[in-house]
């Protein structure tokens, strides 16, 4: 079982990472899916998406919960029927799952340098800080990006703009951790943001500032 990571970043909260090595036939044998679940990995044409799919309903599993312990809401977003919030995620080779009794969003994406040409589509404020010589600039890109997805996860609300409404402060690789915001609607919501990178790959997850 290739529980790949397990990060508790306070009392509150859990983050599991999944290692996905396993085959589509070795993930789905243990597990009992809901029939909708069950059709929508049917429904899906690669076998990179459904392995993912699946490795998620593992990591459910290794937090105590099942396939049938989450429903999905107009949005799309996740929840869990015992009012705990959860975040999902999966990136070719890796799943995550963060559990909190707080609002919480989460996101892997493996990192490749073509996600340098649509920069200009997810940022602004950051480009003024970044230097794209630099040697660690796509893996801060990918940090970046990987903040705005879990702040667009966390939020859930339809309209809200990586480029206008996220912005995320400077940081530097090593330090794991930094600030960012939402301003939407003539509202501001800061939040703590963690990440890490693995094997090529980068997770984030943020969590409200208490």
């Amino acid at each position: 079982m290739p529980l790949y990571k397990t990060l508790i970043p306070n009392s509150q909260t859990t983050v599991k990472i999944w290692k996905i090595e396993e085959s589509y036939d070795d993930l789905i044998q243990p597990i009992t899916l809901k029939p909708e679940s069950l059709s929508r990995v049917l429904s899906m044409k690669s076998e990179l998406h459904q392995r993912g799919f699946l490795s998620v309903r593992h990591l459910l599993v290794e937090f105590g919960y099942t396939d049938t312990d989450v429903y999905y809401d107009e949005n799309g977003k996740p929840h869990l029927k015992d009012g705990k919030y959860i975040s999902i995620t999966h990136s070719f080779t890796f799943s995550g799952v963060v559990v909190s009794d707080h609002l919480v969003g989460i996101d892997i994406e493996k990192q490749r340098d073509k996600i340098g040409v649509i920069a200009h589509k997810f940022m602004d404020y950051e480009s003024q800080y970044l230097q794209k010589d630099a040697e660690d600039y796509i893996r801060k890109l990918t940090v970046i990006w990987c903040i705005k997805e879990s702040l667009y996860k966390l939020f859930a609300t339809p309209g809200l703009s990586f480029l206008q409404h996220t912005l995320v402060i400077p940081f530097e690789i090593l330090d794991s951790e930094t600030r960012a915001w939402i301003d939407y609607d003539n509202s501001k919501h800061s939040f703590d943001t963690t990440f890490l990178e693995f094997e090529g790959f980068t997770c984030a997850f943020a969590l409200p500032i208490k």
